[in-house]
């Protein structure tokens, strides 16, 4: 029985990520980064100050900072996607799959700046009367009501994929490899269950206090975290000086060779089998085109969407570019990619315990921790936002508690059918969300010339 449901899901994984979805997401990215002339890329400066407060007005709409809206982005984002993702790709696909991560994530950094320019030009109202933002009421404001159905597949599939399954699953086994099995203290199925049952609780105390405390809870996690594991991954690259350069290089070789790549073939061959399995791990990673993040970045404080667009397209370079990259070299430089035949999070972990042996798992393991945890968090807010959208505010906290069950599911349940249900959903969500950012995309350009000419002039 669960060796059939493990195939249905995987069909459906493999099916829902085609051809068709792979045009949408690459093809409509290229199309907005063309439609509009590349000119985000040219006020990069301008969003750190906008992310730094120097824009800030408390007059303006919104419940949470720009900082705080990426970092409720980030927390969800930067997960078990750059830990385990990263692994999975390079178990897979051989070094070239970084190469085709790095692609996703500069076409997702355009899709990233219209989706929440988006979010906050066309925020909506749920049925309590308070502003929302997100790819359902951009939807249903910006095309308008004969559009809804698109708006309701988007909530549906959002339903299913912010569950936390992939997270909690990879996030478990962290916890036994690093923790449990060098203890002695591992005992299989019930190690699991536990793990999972404090995971639950940890999660319910935070996520059932809503936005504001997941947004401050993520804006003190997420940096820190992030400045661990970047310190960690230098160390390792210290180390292994000498074989960077080697597998840097080996990054673009491979992209376009995929000599090394042992999955399935796509478009007749292994490249094209390569470019999708990193577009597909790219976009698990950083969630461009996808839709979830749009939903964080429409509560921002601020009545100018291109500030909060310019803020967002950040997202994706320090997602995939910086700590994704960070993860790839650390596998890579250790040969661990090679001598193990260990995958996810297992072969991340290998790279780091083979390396700074005495505290490199420990220092590694509460990165996962915190990275996961933060992930739940803000997870279950787009759970709910999908929620209220289809059955009305007052229930949306009704998915809260699907959600804390779903945990147990996530821990006692293997890798590749959690990646593949989320895979499947998430590519459904990005469906909606690509179609109406395409159709609405001369809006965001004729704001953003507004916004930037105005600039110009102050």
């Amino acid at each position: 029985m669960i060796d059939t449901l493990k195939n249905i899901i995987q069909e459906m994984a493999n099916i829902a990520w085609g051809l068709p979805l792979l045009i949408l997401l690459i093809g409509g990215g290229l199309y907005l980064i063309f439609r509009i002339e590349f000119l985000p890329f040219r006020y990069l400066g301008h969003a750190i100050a906008v992310l730094r407060g120097k824009y800030d007005n408390k007059l303006d709409v919104g419940e949470i900072s720009h900082f705080q809206a990426l970092t409720t982005a980030l927390s969800a984002t930067i997960g078990m996607g750059n830990i385990s993702g990263v692994a999975l790709a390079i178990f897979i696909g051989g070094p070239g799959a970084v190469f085709w991560m790095w692609v996703s994530a500069v076409i997702g950094m355009s899709t990233k700046f219209f989706t929440a320019s988006l979010a906050i030009m066309f925020r909506g109202k749920d049925s309590n009367g308070d502003m929302q933002g997100g790819p359902m009421y951009f939807i249903t404001e910006g095309l308008g009501k004969k559009w809804k159905p698109l708006a309701v597949l988007f909530s549906v599939a959002g339903l299913v994929g912010a569950l936390p399954v992939f997270n909690v699953n990879q996030l478990t086994q962290a916890i036994n490899d690093l923790l449990l099995k060098p203890a002695g203290l591992y005992y299989g199925f019930q190690s699991n269950v536990i793990i999972g049952v404090v995971l639950s609780i940890i999660t319910s105390i935070v996520i059932l206090g809503g936005l504001s405390r997941i947004s401050k809870t993520a804006s003190k996690l997420v940096p820190a975290m992030v400045v661990i594991y970047f310190i960690m991954v230098m160390i390792i690259l210290g180390i292994h000086i000498d074989q960077v350069p080697k597998y840097f290089l080996l990054i673009f070789t491979e992209a376009f060779s995929a000599s090394l790549y042992n999955g399935d073939a796509f478009l007749g061959g292994a490249i094209g089998g390569l470019i999708l399995l990193g577009i597909r791990r790219g976009a698990f990673s950083n969630e461009a085109g996808i839709g979830t993040a749009p939903m964080a970045h429409g509560a921002a404080k601020t009545n100018e969407p291109i500030r909060e667009g310019l803020v967002a397209m950040l997202g994706p370079a320090i997602d995939t570019l910086v700590i994704c990259t960070l993860t790839a070299l650390a596998i890579l430089v250790t040969g661990v990619w090679e001598s193990s035949d260990a995958n996810g999070v297992s072969l991340t972990a290998k790279a780091f315990t083979e390396t700074i042996p005495v505290f490199g798992k420990y220092a590694l393991l509460l990165c996962i921790v915190v990275f996961s945890i933060s992930s739940l968090f803000s997870y279950s807010y787009y759970g709910t936002k999908c929620m209220s959208f289809l059955f009305g505010a007052k229930h949306k906290h009704i998915y809260n508690y699907f959600y804390i069950a779903s945990i147990m599911m996530g821990a006692t349940t293997t890798l590749l059918m959690m990646v593949n249900l989320i895979d499947t959903f998430f590519a459904i969500m990005a469906i909606p969300t690509m179609l109406s950012t395409i159709l609405l995309a001369p809006k965001v350009v004729k704001e953003a010339r507004r916004y930037f000419q105005k600039l110009k002039e102050s």
